[in-house]
């Protein structure tokens, strides 16, 4: 019985994990939908990549997201997101790297926090709890 229950709850866990990484994450990119990525390309060109880079962001807060919601190919999806997290952070936030916030938390403990839970989900995988469990990338 309890190895039935430690399942359930990793499983849940898992769920729970996927959902609130996923939508969060989403949120941010319906966001970007209703911008043209102005701020995302003056980064780029700001150090020489060419400013169509900026739409890979699409992937990372739309396709991953939704992939990692639904359960498909989490693994896969989730490694995407953490890489735009850490681009993100290198771009956009390094000088804030080492830095504490006013209340003492860390400057960027949001986006520590989107790596971090993506990483996660690469480890873990989707759990059950997915449309897709039979793959390795999930």
């Amino acid at each position: 019985m309890k190895t039935i229950e430690k399942t359930h709850g990793r499983d849940l866990g898992l769920l729970l994990l996927r959902i609130s990484i996923g939508i969060l994450i989403l949120f941010h990119g319906m966001a970007n939908l209703n911008s043209d990525y102005t701020f995302i390309k003056s980064l780029l060109s700001d150090i020489g990549i060419p400013e169509f880079v900026a739409y890979s962001v699409f992937l990372g807060q739309i396709i991953a997201p939704i992939l990692i919601l639904i359960g498909w190919r989490a693994r896969l999806a989730s490694l995407v997101l953490a890489l735009n997290m850490l681009t993100a952070i290198l771009m956009a936030h390094s000088a804030d790297v080492f830095t504490l916030n006013e209340f003492g938390g860390w400057a960027i403990e949001l986006q520590g926090l989107y790596l971090f839970g993506a990483i996660e989900i690469f480890f873990l995988g989707a759990g059950k709890y997915a449309i897709s469990t039979k793959s390795k990338w999930n």
